[in-house]
């Protein structure tokens, strides 16, 4: 059986998330302070108590889903004597979740990766006026309609396909104007439902230039070694090694796409049958049940559940 790690990305945060893994392992409680001294702020406090609108903010957010995700990743560690480069044959993360792969593999340091995370949350937050872009999520569409669609829509503004999430789920990104436009037009093409999504920017595309421009600088400060393990990048679904690659990669994941179904079944074509989701929610959990139903996939994000999965080992 072949397995693979995979991260979740922005929409998966709630206030709680880690609170038992610090309150069972002492280890966790390790990730979060790190993370608290990189960033100089109590990030876990606001994690564990929120409020709410404050962990939504996308320079929280992005640091403290990484934070999660590897204290379960140190818990495995350090609880089960698991070894990625031993137990895994990938790693791919959604959106912000590829530098949570990227520092579970060793590429970067838990501070580095914070302080990447804080930047690139800060940048794209900033890259776009509020109410200017917005994203959609088109249902029943398959990729090559939801372009043209996008395409249709953009009457000279921005409207790109940003996430192919799963067969028929995809997300669009751009000017607010031409996405509302885009979920007409989707109606009209036969969507069974699109639905404007309540993000702060535009992600992933054209309009987050000014942000992929600020990581080109972030991403020049920080050390990228080679990952234990492959990653599969967004922007390619394809497997990536090399630091100078994975730097380049990072910096246009910023404005293009985010090729998930494809990075799944890409995977599951190099004969991986398990996919361990890692860190908060099961989003991406629910998305390989549509992608690939033959294959498993678990998600690991409390005490009971890094338990149950060490035991079956």
């Amino acid at each position: 059986m072949a397995r693979a790690f995979v991260f979740p990305g922005q929409g998966s945060q709630t206030v709680g998330m880690g609170r038992d893994l610090a309150e069972a392992f002492p280890v966790a409680r390790y990730v979060f302070e790190e993370v608290d001294d990189a960033l100089r702020q109590n990030l876990t406090r606001l994690m564990f108590e929120g409020p709410d609108f404050e962990l939504l903010l996308t320079e929280n957010a992005q640091p403290a889903l990484m934070a999660v995700s590897m204290a379960v990743v140190r818990v495995l560690e350090k609880e089960g004597g698991y070894s990625l480069r031993d137990n895994i044959a990938f790693v791919a993360g959604h959106s912000l979740g590829e530098y949570s792969a990227l520092a579970a593999a060793g590429a970067f340091s838990l501070s580095d990766a914070s302080w990447l995370l804080k930047t690139r949350g800060w940048a794209m937050q900033k890259a776009v006026p509020v109410g200017m872009g917005g994203m959609a999520a088109l249902i029943g569409l398959d990729l090559d309609v939801a372009r043209e669609v996008a395409q249709q829509a953009s009457e000279g503004e921005i409207c790109a396909a940003a996430n192919d999430n799963a067969p028929q789920q995809v997300v669009v990104s751009g000017h607010m104007a031409a996405v509302e436009r885009a979920v007409a037009l989707a109606t009209e093409c036969g969507a069974k439902r699109s639905i404007m999504l309540p993000v702060s920017a535009p992600f992933h595309c054209a309009l987050m230039q000014p942000a992929a421009d600020a990581m080109v600088k972030a991403l020049e400060k920080v050390t990228i070694n080679e990952p234990a393990v492959p990653l599969i990048a967004n922007i390619t679904a394809a497997p990536v090694r090399d630091p100078r690659d994975i730097r380049r990669l990072l910096v246009e994941q910023i404005t293009g796409a985010v090729r998930w179904r494809e990075s799944v079944l890409y995977m599951k074509d190099q004969g991986v049958t398990d996919l361990v989701e890692i860190g908060a929610g099961k989003v991406l959990t629910g998305l390989t049940k549509r992608i690939a139903r033959e294959m498993s996939c678990t998600a690991l994000n409390t005490p009971r559940d890094i338990e149950a999965f060490l035991k079956a080992e």
